[in-house]
C-alpha cells in the first residue's frame, strides 16, 4: 500500500522522535482516526505540524494508515519497529562477540605458549615495549595495588589527557585506602593543568611533593612491583620484581620524599622566590660541571629554556665562558663547602 514504511525509511538506532511525533502518536493510539483539527486542540500542536507528524510517523512505520480515502489509522507497537530498528544492531554486535572470542581464545593460546617459554626464567626482570602496553601494565597493577603506591614523575609538565586517565586509576586506588604519594619537579607548579589534578587528587588523600633535581620516572606499587623508564626506550619501561631491588627503590623514594616540599603552585610561593631558588639550583649543577642537556633533564625544564637560565646568570656574574663563571662564583663565594649554592648571583656591578 502506498504511503507505509520501506526499507529505506525504517526508524534507526539512534534516530529521536520529536516532543510533536510523541504527543500525536499517543493521541492516534487512543483514537485511531485521524482528525487534525481535534487532534490540534488536545495535544497543543500546531495543525500543519499535526499532519506532518502523522506523514513521519507513517513513513517509520509507528501508524498505519488504511486504504485511501479511509481516515482511519492504527498505531503500531513500538516494540515491533524496535524490533526492526535494532535487528542490525544487534546482528553487528553477535558478529563482534563471536570475533572477540576467537581473539581472545588465541591470546590465551599464546600467553600459555609464552609462559611455557620462560618456565625456569627469572621473571625479576621484564621489559615492556611500547607506551600503549605499558599503559595497560600500569592500570593492572594499580588494580591490584592494596596498600601503596610511590611515584617520581620528572619533567615540568604532564599532558592533559594523560592527566585525566591518571585521575581516575588514582581516584580508585585512593578510594580502596591505598596511600598514593607522588614526586614532582618543581617546574610543575608553573603548569595550571598539573596544578588542577594535584588540587583535585589531594582532596581525595593524595599526597605530592616538588623537588629540583630527579633522575628518573618510577613508580612502586605495594613495595613488591617497581616500573622504570627504559633507558634504550623512552616510552617503554622496565618491571622490577627481584624484591631486594624493590626494596632499594622504595627506600631511594624515601630519601627524596624526606628532602622535597610540599606542593604548590609558583604563584603562592611567590615567583621572585622560586626563581631564585631555582637559579640556586643551577649554579650548584654548572659547578659539578655537568652539561646543558643533563641539568635540563634533572631540572625537569626544557633545554632552551635551561640555557637561558643559564645565560642569565653567567650575565649576572660578568662572565663570558662557564671558566670565568666558575671564578667569580669562587670570588663571591656563592658555593659554601659542601658545593651547594648558597646563594643566587646578584647582578654584576657595572
Amino acid at each position: 500500500m502506498a504511503d507505509q514504511q520501506t526499507d529505506d525509511n525504517v526508524f534507526a538506532v539512534g534516530d529521536t522522535l520529536g516532543a510533536e511525533e510523541v504527543a500525536v502518536y499517543r493521541w492516534l493510539a487512543l483514537h485511531g482516526r485521524l482528525d487534525p483539527a481535534r487532534t490540534a486542540e488536545e495535544t497543543g500542536v500546531d495543525e500543519a505540524a499535526v499532519c506532518g507528524a502523522v506523514d513521519h510517523l507513517v513513513r517509520i512505520g509507528l501508524v498505519h494508515r488504511g486504504e485511501e480515502g479511509d481516515n482511519r489509522l492504527w498505531a503500531v507497537d513500538p516494540h515491533l519497529v524496535a524490533a526492526v530498528a535494532t535487528a542490525p544492531v544487534e546482528r553487528a554486535i553477535a558478529e563482534q562477540q563471536t570475533q572477540l572470542r576467537v581473539f581472545r581464545d588465541q591470546f590465551a593460546q599464546l600467553a600459555a605458549d609464552y609462559q611455557e617459554g620462560r618456565h625456569g626464567v627469572s621473571t625479576d626482570l621484564e621489559t615492556i615495549p611500547g607506551l600503549t602496553q605499558v599503559r595497560a601494565a600500569l592500570n593492572n597493577a594499580a588494580e591490584q595495588c592494596r596498600e601503596d603506591m610511590v611515584t617520581v614523575q620528572p619533567g615540568g609538565t604532564r599532558p592533559p589527557e594523560v592527566l585525566q586517565d591518571a585521575l581516575l586509576r588514582d581516584s580508585q586506588m585512593l578510594a580502596r585506602g591505598v596511600r598514593m604519594r607522588t614526586v614532582y619537579h618543581h617546574t610543575a607548579r608553573f603548569n595550571s593543568p598539573s596544578q588542577a589534578y594535584v588540587a583535585t587528587v589531594s582532596a581525595l588523600g593524595g599526597e605530592y611533593r616538588t623537588a629540583h633535581q630527579l633522575v628518573g620516572r618510577m613508580i612502586i606499587f605495594d613495595r613488591e612491583l617497581a616500573f622504570m623508564t627504559n633507558r634504550n626506550d623512552r616510552l617503554g619501561a622496565v618491571v622490577v620484581r627481584e624484591p631486594s631491588v624493590v626494596h632499594f627503590l622504595y627506600e631511594l623514594f624515601e630519601q627524596v620524599w624526606s628532602q622535597a616540599q610540599p606542593f604548590s603552585d609558583a604563584g603562592t610561593d611567590g615567583l621572585e622566590a622560586v626563581a631564585k631558588d631555582l637559579d640556586r639550583t643551577i649554579l650548584q649543577l654548572l659547578a659539578t660541571g655537568l652539561k646543558d642537556e643533563t641539568i635540563a633533564r634533572r631540572l625537569g625544564m626544557s633545554l632552551r629554556t635551561t640555557r637561558k637560565h643559564i645565560a642569565d646568570m653567567m650575565q649576572a656574574l660578568g662572565a663570558e665562558s662557564r671558566f670565568q663563571a666558575g671564578v667569580a662564583v669562587a670570588a663571591r663565594g656563592l658555593l659554601n663547602d659542601t658545593g651547594e649554592a648558597d646563594a643566587a648571583p646578584a647582578a654584576a656591578p657595572t
